[in-house]
């Protein structure tokens, strides 16, 4: 269920909390080559599946790690969402870490906690979110990131 944000006094009051987690997604083959078209990496580990079943330590071709990154707004956007602001501009990431490889084909899912929240002077709010990306049937995360946005009202 997507948790509904209606104003900057119910975000203020969400601080630590978890809103939720995604439904999973695939991370598909077409996926990890379009991104490396998009991107210009073309590692093999990544897009050559003959090679990683021989030569990688994963046993394949793994999702390179900014896709996986990349993927957090369509995992979060059946997560939450702020129907009470004009707009949500995408401010930066507080820290990114990659803890374990998702290997072309696995399922991925992102769970959201509000971490923090700042006013700020021009009546905006400044939110971070400890995103932690999990790959279905592993237990360390793929990606953990705490990613920062300006909310306007």
């Amino acid at each position: 269920m997507t948790r509904v944000f209606e104003n900057k006094t119910d975000l203020l009051g969400a601080v630590g909390e978890t809103l939720g987690s995604s439904e999973w997604v695939e991370v598909t083959r077409e996926m990890v080559h379009q991104f490396a078209d998009a991107t210009g990496d073309h590692q093999w580990i990544h897009v050559d599946d003959e090679r990683a079943k021989r030569e990688s330590p994963f046993g394949g071709p793994i999702a390179h790690g900014y896709l996986t990154l990349s993927l957090l707004p369509l995992l979060s956007k059946s997560v939450y969402r702020i129907d009470g602001a004009k707009m949500v501009i995408n401010y930066g990431s507080d820290k990114v870490r990659f803890p374990s490889p998702v290997p072309v084909g696995a399922k991925v899912r992102n769970t959201a906690v509000l971490s923090a929240i700042e006013e700020l002077p021009n009546g905006s709010l400044q939110s971070q979110i400890t995103n932690t990306v999990e790959i279905e049937g592993v237990d360390k995360p793929a990606v953990v990131a705490q990613t920062v946005a300006r909310i306007l009202f």
